[in-house]
């Protein structure tokens, strides 16, 4: 096979790679399912053309990054570098406006942000109409207090690698919402399966749920008329 389609070869799965690894950062809890969306394919196809279109540019300037022990090293620091730092080059501005109250940066980076931004509040609207179906029909029939008292403990203790940060960031965000009586229970307990779900994952806090769902169920569902 031809070096230079190689390289491209090479270019195009580390950007692809990177654009990936960027969204499943951002949906941790299912990164499966942010993945699988069109609007996901199509940022990670964006970061797969930026990679390439870097490479291009590497080659026509000569670019060697500095490297001078001989072609071997120069072919593959330009590939590295145009596979893995392809995003932060096009997201470099060429110079920056002040806008009312505000700094605007002009170049490749507000086009590509454009972009990024759109992708990523697609995934987000339809990674939230998933999770809310999930989470309402999880908690159908919990009554929030119990499933508050244990629920959350039970799920860490599940987990074996979860980080202290991201447990107490969830503890923090468990107590203001105990804390908050303007809010109705059965909402309650949906945005508790909400937020373990963000740590957890939908199939631990199933788990979870389906284990303790005899000791968590609600007055209601245990005495249906």
């Amino acid at each position: 096979m031809d070096t230079t389609l190689l390289d491209y070869a090479i270019v195009a799965a580390l950007g692809g790679l990177v654009g990936s690894g960027e969204l499943v950062s951002r949906y941790r809890d299912a990164p499966a399912g942010a993945l699988s969306t069109t609007p996901a394919l199509f940022y990670t196809l964006i970061n797969v053309a930026a990679s390439i279109s870097a490479l291009f540019l590497i080659h026509v300037f000569k670019w060697q990054f500095g490297v001078t022990s001989g072609d071997a090293p120069v072919r593959w620091t330009q590939v590295g570098i145009a596979g893995t730092g392809a995003m932060a080059l096009f997201r470099s501005s060429l110079f920056t406006v002040h806008v009312g109250d505000r700094d605007v940066a002009v170049g490749p980076s507000s086009f590509l942000q454009v972009f990024r931004d759109a992708a990523d509040r697609a995934v987000d609207r339809l990674r939230a109409q998933a999770r809310s179906d999930s989470v309402a029909k999880l908690m159908e029939g919990i009554d929030y207090h119990k499933a508050f008292g244990g629920l959350p403990t039970y799920c860490l203790a599940l987990m074996q690698n979860v980080a202290d940060e991201d447990q107490k960031k969830m503890l923090q965000a468990l107590s203001l919402l105990d804390s908050d009586q303007t809010i109705d229970t059965p909402i309650k307990v949906r945005i508790l399966g909400l937020q373990l779900m963000n740590v957890v994952g939908p199939n631990v806090l199933t788990a979870a749920v389906e284990s303790l769902r005899k000791q968590m169920a609600s007055e209601t569902s245990q005495n249906p008329r």
